[in-house]
């Protein structure tokens, strides 16, 4: 198997929210990117990347990327507002780079990831409808859609995702961090919808930090400026076993390499370079044992055969 493995520019503190911190030249997160071996991203928020399409696959491509997709955050809820025409722009422009896959993200309509929402019965029935249909446009131009559970959104309890799986058809991106942060495990949700995960984003957690942002102590930008996310292995959302499960469970999507930095100094930066360094080689490693695993597993393979028939080096 060929590991698909790909990143995205929040790993360099490059993000959608306001005042979040410095925003890094593109050119550099891009180069950086590729020094790791990464041959794929996503597309970072509006204005990372150029607006026109074209543009946009060629600002990969002169850094030896190729373009997965990207997170849209966009409000889905609300009655009186239809989401279908933003999205239909934003797939001209996946189509037009040559990127599979959109990660919608249900957000309230506020600044950040700081507030929460409860929606009414008629804004889920909104919200539900408003996801088939993201999905039917993305279908038709030949790009799949999936919605990113993400704290601080309308989708983040195990019980909203629940209800979306149950209500529409859309595909899920699970992301290790935010899923692990709005109470659920990783684990049990690709054992319990494999088939609806069609997207991967990795970040490893220092669950002593997220319980202080969950409990309101501090904020979200502040949990992930102290270190809430880690380089991957070195949390506590037990990414290998996650991998292994996705794996099992013939996950065949990308692997994005995607933890929230905070980058206010060349330190920061340097940090959120050796953080992404160490996550790239974590999950290669992660990939070839679950793979090996995967292999020796399969019936019919050398660990399966009696012990006589195996070949013997002379």
């Amino acid at each position: 198997m060929t590991a698909r493995i790909a990143s995205a520019p929040i790993s360099w503190g490059v993000i959608e929210v306001p005042d979040w911190g410095l925003q890094l030249d593109r050119d550099r997160v891009l180069a950086e990117m590729a020094s790791l071996g990464i041959t794929a991203a996503e597309f970072g928020p509006e204005g990372f990347l150029p607006d026109a399409p074209a543009e946009r696959a060629e600002a990969l491509a002169a850094a030896g990327l190729s373009a997965v997709g990207g997170f849209f955050p966009v409000v889905l809820h609300r009655v009186d507002e239809d989401p279908l025409p933003a999205i239909e722009r934003e797939l001209e422009a996946y189509v037009a780079a040559g990127a599979g896959t959109m990660v919608l993200s249900a957000v309230t309509g506020e600044d950040g990831y700081d507030g929460a929402a409860e929606l009414s019965d008629d804004e889920w029935a909104t919200l539900l409808e408003n996801l088939d249909r993201a999905r039917a446009a993305a279908d038709r131009v030949g790009v799949v859609a999936t919605l990113h559970p993400h704290l601080g959104t309308v989708v983040e309890s195990p019980e909203a995702v629940d209800r979306v799986v149950t209500g529409s058809g859309i595909g899920l991106c699970l992301d290790t961090g935010h899923f692990t942060l709005g109470g659920g495990d990783p684990i049990a949700l690709v054992r319990q919808h494999a088939d609806r995960i069609v997207h991967a984003h990795l970040k490893d957690v220092s669950l002593e930090v997220a319980a202080r942002v969950r409990a309101g102590e501090i904020d979200y930008r502040e949990g992930v400026r102290r270190g809430m996310y880690r380089a991957l292995g070195e949390g506590d959302a037990r990414i290998e076993e996650i991998v292994a499960a996705l794996l099992g469970a013939g996950y065949a999507g990308w692997y994005v390499l995607e933890q929230d930095a905070v980058v206010e100094t060349e330190g920061d930066a340097a940090r959120a370079l050796d953080d992404a360094r160490r996550s790239a080689a974590f999950i290669r490693a992660a990939l070839d044992a679950g793979t090996r695993a995967e292999a020796v597993s399969e019936p019919g393979s050398a660990a399966d055969a009696p012990a006589g028939s195996r070949a013997v080096a002379p």
